[in-house]
């Protein structure tokens, strides 16, 4: 992954939100952001008003796709094959920029050995992709202009989600439309500051900034500030500590700002391992389901009760400020574990949000020309190297940060649980643009409740025919790990074979469903396909 440098390792947009006025065609795979990132969204929208050309590879058809040049309604899972097919495309018919490869990138021969065995008609009969639009599109892609792709967790949230970030950058690179404005390789981060997150270390395996666990002149570094001996194996993934429980090798858990006892794959096993642990604490605004299960709940501030800094999908470090106190007993998460630490008896002399990001500046490479002084009037991109830097906005402009780009080809891996005489349909899901995750803030509103009352089980025509499904019916869809009920709704946006619902309601948890299996890098799970039955309860839920 971090070979690839174009920060995929930690998620980064290579270019800004800005640019969207300057893209002459978006490249959207597996990504809605209408929902998902709604300003984005909107300047997309804006975009095409202007011209621009868009492409949009998703199984289901969404409001972008219905203004798209070309939607391809791809079979779910089947990605990979599908960006191989496109670059078979454009090395066989000599449309990838020359110059560009020659100069800036490597590896390009194992790259052109790879797709070669992707031709049109194999990767046609993998995707459900007709031929024709393949090579409309590999040579729209290819073709003169800026062009950016943006893909979200619909590429991610598989067990080969990193071998289609790569595809992903083999694709941008190909074409040499990365360090360019307007352009590059946009992954849309799933969580408001999730970015900063990952910049802080907030990663099993790396330390604040990326830095690799062997890179002792950085741990030296950090050792040095903070007075102890850093750890120089990885941690446990968020996603494997649920088998750790089960096994005993962990026994106490602190959980702030998450709720997997709702919002982890295969939850039933989430659930079991929270009941088997000696000690739980959950840091939280709400008593969210995971803090019902804790021995001990820690009250934390919201981002309008505290001072700090987030880091947006684009590289933007921005201040958010206090605009009223917390109430009751909470505090901003930053004072908790500075109290907790001093109790526990290692000393954390911060008095402020801003004490702690002097550190962050001290430490992080990215971080330090950024001050709060700075941030007053608005937000800077990271790398910001100098105080008088003014942040940057496109990355890998002139080199990538391991000098060369290096493709990495990767071959197509079928999805892990596909559809059989027993469980004959796809499942996935995508995000209701009226609340947000699970609901656990926007759940507490009851004007929101009239706009997205409930999540709905979307059909298409042909199955609904096929299992006498009628609109309103009341539906079980049941995987091999559980169950889940809610209302059908039948429309052709959803793809023959498959059946789409939103995640954001916790009165149908779909992750009863979902599939716990891991990619083999970051960890992430395969959230976004599963094979499920479906049995039709009538139009009355039965008592």
């Amino acid at each position: 992954m971090a070979s690839l440098a174009l920060t995929f390792g930690s998620g980064a947009m290579t270019n800004s939100i800005a640019d969207t006025t300057k893209t002459d065609l978006f490249f959207m795979i597996g990504s809605n952001p209408d929902t998902s990132h709604p300003t984005i969204g909107l300047r997309i929208h804006q975009a095409v008003d202007r011209g621009a050309k868009l492409i949009v590879i998703d199984p289901r058809r969404t409001r972008l796709a219905d203004r798209a040049d070309h939607w391809l309604s791809i079979q779910p899972g089947t990605d990979v094959a599908f960006l191989n097919g496109l670059m078979h495309i454009i090395v066989a018919e000599e449309l990838w920029d020359k110059r560009f490869v020659a100069e800036r990138t490597e590896d390009f021969d194992e790259l052109q050995r790879l797709v070669e065995k992707y031709t049109p008609a194999h990767v046609s009969a993998i995707t459900g992709i007709a031929e024709e639009q393949l090579y409309a599109v590999a040579r729209l892609y290819a073709a003169e202009g800026r062009h950016a792709i943006f893909h979200g967790m619909g590429i991610t949230h598989y067990v080969t989600g990193t071998d289609r970030v790569k595809s992903i950058a083999n694709l941008a690179m190909l074409c040499g439309k990365v360090g360019v404005e307007g352009g590059g390789c946009n992954p849309l981060r799933g969580q408001n500051n999730v970015q900063g997150a990952c910049d802080m270390g907030a990663l099993f395996n790396t330390l604040p900034g990326y830095g690799s666990l062997d890179n002792e002149e950085m741990l030296d570094k950090f050792e040095k500030l903070w007075k102890i001996k850093v750890p120089r194996r990885p941690g446990k993934p968020a996603t494997e500590v649920w088998d750790n429980i089960s096994t005993g090798d962990i026994r106490a858990l602190y959980i702030f700002g998450e709720d997997p006892a709702v919002a982890d794959p295969n939850i039933a096993h989430v659930q079991s391992a929270l009941e088997k642990l000696d000690f739980l604490v959950v840091q939280d605004l709400f008593l969210t389901e995971t803090a019902k299960a804790a021995d001990v709940v820690l009250p934390g501030a919201c981002f309008a009760e505290k001072d700090g800094t987030f880091a947006s999908t684009e590289r933007r470090v921005q201040r958010v400020r206090k605009a009223v106190n917390p109430p009751g007993e909470a505090k901003p998460d930053w004072q908790i574990i500075t109290e907790l630490s001093h109790k526990m008896g290692y000393e954390m002399s911060y008095s402020s949000a801003e004490d702690v990001f002097e550190e962050i500046r001290q430490l992080l490479p990215q971080y330090k020309g950024i001050t709060y002084e700075r941030l007053e009037e608005v937000g800077l991109q990271w790398p910001v190297p100098t105080v008088d830097h003014p942040g940057t906005a496109v990355l890998h402009t002139e080199t990538f940060t391991r000098g060369k780009g290096l493709f990495i080809p990767e071959e197509y891996i079928p999805p892990v649980e596909l559809p059989d005489a027993e469980y004959p349909l796809k499942f996935t899901t995508g995000r209701d643009l009226a609340r947000y995750n699970f609901s656990s803030m926007t759940g507490k509103t009851p004007e929101i409740d009239v706009i997205s009352p409930e999540a709905l089980a979307e059909v298409n025509p042909v199955d609904a025919a096929h299992y006498r499904i009628t609109e309103g019916d009341w539906v079980r869809m049941t995987s091999r790990r559980g169950s889940v009920q809610m209302r059908a709704t039948i429309t052709d946006r959803s793809q023959k074979g498959t059946i789409f619902t939103t995640y954001n309601h916790t009165e149908a948890l779909v992750n009863f469903l979902t599939l716990d299996a891991l990619d083999r890098l970051s960890r992430s799970p395969e959230y976004k396909l599963c094979a499920i039955k479906v049995e039709v309860l009538g139009p009355e839920l039965p008592q």
